[in-house]
């Protein structure tokens, strides 16, 4: 649907003006998709990105501060979420073996197990490319590169 039809607003001031409007109301448009497809899962958008991290350090443990630097939502708060998982024993803590005063976590196989279902019903990927081709993905990356450049 255009987003003037979305919006209920007939024009905008500019081109530039929309295409930040569009990327905001996508963004909101695709985290509101992901917290629906969440939701019984029990894990919000912020817990699933978190969960993914951890998946990526394999049986390596990380920092709440590493995990915080690769968040997508950078507002989050980060060592609630990693609580919140903690007491869910979707993840664990694990004392540095370098500096026992901070502690790292990885992820438990229960959060591995809980991920992959997850995973299995996250849809954005999917209707992303059934809607634009690789060329189109590539492009829009690009793009979206350059405006954070």
């Amino acid at each position: 649907m255009k987003l003037e039809e979305e919006l209920k607003q007939d024009k905008f001031k500019s081109e530039y003006q929309k295409a930040i409007l569009n990327i905001l109301f996508t963004g909101n448009w695709l985290e509101s998709d992901s917290s629906r497809i969440l939701k019984p899962f029990g894990l919000s958008p912020q817990q699933y990105n978190v969960l993914r991290i951890l998946k990526g350090q394999g049986d390596n443990a990380i920092s709440v501060n590493d995990i915080m630097s690769r968040m997508i939502d950078k507002m989050s708060n980060a060592s609630r979420l990693v609580e919140k998982l903690r007491q869910k024993e979707l993840i664990e803590r694990v004392i540095c073996e370098h500096d026992r005063r901070q502690v790292d976590v990885r992820i438990t196989k229960k959060g591995m197990g809980l991920l992959e279902k997850a995973n299995k019903e996250m849809t954005s990927f999917t209707l992303l490319k059934s809607k634009i081709s690789e060329k189109e993905a590539k492009l829009l990356n690009e793009i979206l590169e350059k405006i954070r450049a």
